[in-house]
């Protein structure tokens, strides 16, 4: 019977390219090859330089199509058989047991078989091979090398297909494993519990519990430094949307010419430098949580888009025409009168109240004194980790007093700092609070010999701080006679404050220290 060899290439390449699980495409080949070529079994390889050996991808018989995952190691003196260019495309192999690589499978084809072999190249360059197997020996003829050659394109592009695709699955799973890890880092990071649940903040933790479980849209409002994120996060935490990403938008830090493009994501060329198609924010926390911090800053246009999103789910990327739908819930959060910029027309009045269907109001600090001691504990704790200090800090008789004294304008936020700072100037003594701000009606309770003008910005302390411990030093960072053990931190902990600050690591450092006239 005389073949029609396009028909048999388009059939073929048809049932080769019809699948990625290339399982079943190999077996949709092999059911129809084996009309026009003896065939009891297909193979398909692919060659792994980086370790001198092909792998079985997938193989198939008359009952179907299985992924073996064999490894077949390759002697380095044959390996021109397959990759050089003068080896012929499709060779065929009578005596198994006789060839210097295909003798390793031998278990697996049998003695008694045949073999028909091509080799797959794209663009140059030799990707792995697809082979027939018959029972008996000289079962080939030139006439089904010829026909199997037909197919060397379409069977190259789908092996690169299906290796691609495996390598995307891959780092799929890289990234869900990544994703998973990273969201168990940043709930043992901001912790599983809110520091004053029980306390100052149970007003506060008794409605995230009540909201928490539903759809609708929460706003926070409180003072710069309450922990607008950290009750966010505890709502999104507590809510069946917990396994979804949770995004951050921080609308007063993002150029209002870029605010359409980092919350809804543009299309490639939609704009100059755009050379590639961006998804957005919110696109990114589909299944997830949106969290808009200082939403009192986002610009009009921005708002009237963000209306849209709450009342459809769906928005347009920049420079595109297709809607993308979304399910996400949002977070808003701000320390703004949000009323006063509606009045003034700063705020849209219908995205006021689209927002502001759940308010969740957040206690200053000077209104939750209780915390302070359990707020303390904690960023002594896990600042010390940070800074990678010996040994656990203590408090000075007194300390809690003092800073139950102060109305703590910056909240909680400052107070982290404020232990920070103390971590770093007491190196490991008891921590004092002597030097801090004083609220306007407060007694100073700086000890009256400090008659300097005071510092108050703690990256200015730090620097001078460490500077001086340097001096000392004559720039000497690491040893036992270095700035680092003065300071009773890691080496690398001080470098990398050095680096953050600014402190070069010359500049007469490195001299040994004057003496005292």
């Amino acid at each position: 019977m005389k073949i029609n060899e396009k028909e048999f290439f388009i059939a073929t390449t048809l049932r080769i390219c019809g699948s990625l699980e290339i399982e079943k495409a190999l077996h949709q080949c092999f059911m129809y090859i084996k009309d026009f070529i003896p065939a009891d079994r297909v193979f398909l390889t692919c060659y792994e330089p980086e370790y001198t050996r092909f792998r079985v991808l997938a193989s198939a018989t008359q009952e179907g199509g299985t992924i073996p995952d064999m490894k077949i190691p390759v002697p380095e003196e044959p390996e021109h058989i397959y990759k050089e260019a003068h080896a012929p495309e499709v060779f065929r192999v009578d005596c198994v047991e006789c060839h210097p690589i295909l003798k390793h499978v031998i278990n697996h084809v049998g003695k008694e078989s045949s073999l028909l072999v091509m080799r797959l190249i794209l663009d140059g360059r030799f990707l792995g091979s697809f082979s027939v197997q018959a029972k008996g020996k000289d079962r080939f003829t030139e006439d089904h090398a010829r026909l199997i050659g037909l197919l060397n394109d379409p069977f190259a592009i789908a092996l690169s297909n299906i290796l691609r695709y495996r390598e995307v699955l891959k780092l799929k799973d890289q990234l869900d494993d990544d994703y998973h890890y990273l969201q168990d880092e940043m709930r043992h990071i901001v912790g599983d519990e809110i520091i004053g649940a029980n306390f100052g903040l149970k007003g506060v933790m008794e409605l995230v519990n009540v909201v928490a479980p539903i759809n609708s849209s929460v706003t926070l409002l409180g003072e710069t430094g309450v922990g607008k994120e950290l009750i966010a996060n505890a709502i999104h935490s507590l809510s069946p949307r917990s396994d979804g990403p949770f995004i951050k938008v921080n609308c007063g830090a993002i150029p209002d010419t870029l605010i359409d493009s980092e919350l809804f994501g543009h299309e490639k060329g939609a704009f100059t430098g755009a050379i590639a198609r961006k998804r957005g924010r919110f696109e990114r926390a589909d299944h997830g949580t949106v969290f808009l911090d200082e939403i009192g800053e986002l610009p009009h246009k921005a708002q009237v888009r963000l209306l849209r999103v709450l009342q459809e789910k769906e928005f347009e990327r920049v420079g595109g025409t297709d809607y993308v739908k979304v399910d996400i819930r949002v977070i808003a959060a701000t320390h703004r009168n949000l009323e006063a910029r509606v009045e003034d027309g700063r705020f849209r009045e219908d995205l006021y109240f689209r927002l502001r269907v759940f308010p969740i109001e957040i206690p200053p600090l000077r209104d939750r004194k209780s915390d302070i001691p359990a707020l303390v504990q904690h960023f002594m704790h896990t600042k010390n980790m940070e800074l990678g200090l010996k040994g656990f800090p203590t408090l000075a008789q007194g300390a809690i007093e003092r800073l139950m004294k102060y109305d703590f304008p910056g909240n909680v936020r400052e107070l982290e700092h404020m232990v920070e700072r103390e971590l770093i100037l007491n190196r490991g003594k008891p921590l004092q609070f002597h030097d801090f701000l004083i609220s306007p009606g407060m007694h100073d309770l700086r000890p009256a010999k400090n008659t300097q003008e005071q510092k108050f910005d703690l990256d200015e302390v730090v620097s001078d701080h460490i500077r001086h411990v340097l001096d000392k030093t004559g720039g000497k960072v690491q040893g036992e006679k270095g700035a680092a053990a003065l300071m009773g931190i890691k080496p690398n902990t001080l470098r990398y404050r050095m680096k953050k600050l600014g402190i070069p690591f010359s500049r007469g450092y490195g001299q040994p220290p004057k003496e005292k006239q």
